[in-house]
């Protein structure tokens, strides 16, 4: 029997447990089809990826290195038709007390207001989304 929808808001605070991360906000976008992170010093060493979760910035500190030989790279476009080539990763995270382990592309959000997205992909038969709910950054809220 399948788990009951978890109740979330259109941002939240979250964790990524292989990281020592913990109340990370993250924009949930029902638009967007893949789930995204910013990730910093991201490299290929002899067919290992190695990157850090976050960067330094917005009252953040980038998560421990982490490394995975499971990975690969996507063709993702945005809002405006803007194609570009990312790394995929399969990570788990944390978001009001439930666990995911779902693939995360790996991009630079330092200029986004959220660090993490959250997308369909993830949040098909496991969350349901309460636009009047959750914890927005309060910055955001008068834009």
């Amino acid at each position: 029997m399948n788990k009951p929808l978890t109740i979330i808001g259109r941002a939240q605070k979250a964790s990524f447990p292989s990281s020592g991360l913990t109340g990370v906000p993250v924009k949930v976008d029902t638009g967007a089809y893949r789930s995204s992170v910013w990730a910093t010093g991201i490299k290929v060493i002899d067919g290992v990826l190695h990157y850090r979760l976050l960067g330094k910035g917005n009252g953040l500190e980038p998560g421990t290195e982490q490394t995975t030989d499971k990975f690969e790279l996507v063709e993702v476009e945005n809002s405006f038709g803007h194609k570009e080539n990312r790394y995929s990763v399969y990570l788990s995270i944390v978001v009001c007390e439930r666990r995911v382990r779902t693939n995360f592309t790996l991009s630079d959000r330092s200029k986004k207001t959220y660090p993490v997205l959250l997308g369909r992909k993830l949040l098909r038969g496991k969350f349901l989304v309460d636009v009047s709910k959750g914890s927005p950054i309060p910055d955001e809220e008068n834009e």
